[in-house]
């Protein structure tokens, strides 16, 4: 902790990170009548907010950690193009977080996140789209469904787990077969053997969506620092921690933590130790096809997504815990290409407009973390969405906000509460 900067600005809530969480967050708590600061390390929406397919999904409503997935890690972690890999390399947190996946990796386990998951997901989808309607947000949305396919028999058989899982929490599948996908989408090479629809699914263009709740919270009356990194923090005499922010302090009642994949740093300079890992994401944009696939799409068995707007096309995916590595990795890269050529008709794109990486906050059960710390008073947490964050962003700003305020969320959040994991 370092000693108090001679000025200071006085907000309710201080909110490290301009994502698309810390800005829903920021938007909500805003419409409330709350007084918002946002600090932001680099620059607003930088970090996983930017270059992900966009897709907004309640049909991800199952975990990353499901039975099976451990030993598929181990297969492939020599594997450097593997659409999951883990690099191999003496790194106690890491190991700690895979000791606790491993834990998760159970059909029970699988069942009550796939329900608290889908609850956040579904309120989200909806909450999103009168978003961006209400608020006019230029970002190509399209309440458009997703398409996954599959080339393989065998995957499909696997996978259709799925369709009882997803009835359970009403997330609607429905099952396809070869010659009803090739129908659905003529951008797929012939060869498809069967797909899942999901009809509720949509998308958008992520970097666009994060710059008009920007807009939006800037408009409220809300500040965003941008280029703002917290270098400590200090405590007043109520209990409550005070961001101190390069040459400005900022003094806010309340504060609340949304730095993503960088929360881990951030809740050090605390005493607290976050137990989650960086999941490094790809992907490639190019620029708009003259005949784009009708729909986002997951090319099953090399975990590829596909989007298209009218602005561009993009290839994402892939999850490499390779901690805080800042190499842009050819091999995965490649690897989205190739696997995209194996299942859509040529041309894929023209010149590349942006290859990307960035940082997924992966928590070990894959349910994130919303709500108050149960060690520090006047700390909240809103982060660990693992792949879902534009997914999951308007009910975790909605629902954090209520919180805040002392208010029955919109849906149960015991399951995301830090305490869980002594926060």
């Amino acid at each position: 902790m370092s000693a108090e900067r001679p000025t200071a600005t006085q907000f309710d809530v201080a909110i490290v990170g301009a994502g698309v969480i810390g800005l829903s967050c920021a938007l909500h708590l805003l419409r409330a009548g709350r007084s918002v600061v946002v600090l932001e390390r680099d620059r607003v929406g930088a970090g996983a907010s930017h270059g992900n397919c966009g897709t907004i999904t309640p049909s991800h409503a199952l975990p990353l950690a499901q039975p099976g997935m451990v030993r598929k890690a181990l297969r492939w972690m020599l594997t450097r193009d593997a659409p999951f890999h883990v690099a191999p390399r003496l790194d106690p947190a890491l190991l700690a977080w895979l000791l606790r996946f491993g834990r998760n990796c159970n059909w029970n386990q699988v069942r009550s996140a796939t329900r608290d998951r889908a609850a956040l997901l579904k309120l989200s989808r909806q909450l999103l789209e009168d978003l961006i309607h209400q608020e006019s947000i230029d970002c190509a949305f399209s309440a458009s469904g997703l398409l996954t396919v599959f080339r393989d028999e065998r995957a499909f058989d696997e996978s259709r787990v799925l369709e009882s899982l997803l009835a359970e929490v009403e997330v609607p599948i429905e099952a396809l077969s070869g010659s009803e996908v090739q129908a659905r989408e003529p951008a797929l090479r012939p060869g498809v053997v069967a797909g899942h629809w999901y009809p509720t699914d949509a998308v958008l263009r992520p970097d666009h969506l994060v710059a008009g709740l920007a807009r939006i919270v800037r408009a409220l009356g809300g500040e965003i620092r941008e280029q703002s990194p917290v270098e400590s923090f200090r405590f007043g005499s109520d209990g409550a921690p005070r961001a101190v922010v390069a040459a400005q302090a900022v003094v806010a009642r309340e504060l609340l933590l949304c730095g993503g994949a960088w929360t881990p740093q951030i809740a050090r300079m605390l005493g607290l130790r976050v137990p989650m890992q960086p999941g490094k994401g790809y992907s490639i944009t190019y620029p708009a096809l003259a005949a784009p696939p009708r729909t986002p799409l997951v090319l099953r068995e090399r975990s590829v997504c596909v989007t298209a707007w009218g602005s561009g096309f993009r290839l994402g995916s892939t999850m490499e815990f390779s901690g805080y590595n800042t190499q842009l990795n050819r091999l995965r890269l490649d690897a989205l290409v190739r696997g995209a050529a194996e299942y859509l008709q040529p041309p894929l794109g023209g010149a590349v407009q942006e290859e990307w990486y960035g940082w997924r906050p992966m928590m070990a059960d894959d349910l994130p973390i919303i709500g108050a710390s149960s060690r520090l008073p006047h700390l909240w947490f809103a982060g660990g969405h693992g792949m879902l964050g534009m997914s999951m962003s308007a009910a975790t700003g909605q629902c954090l906000t209520e919180l805040m305020l002392g208010r029955t969320p919109s849906i149960p959040t015991a399951p995301f509460a830090p305490g869980r994991l002594g926060l």
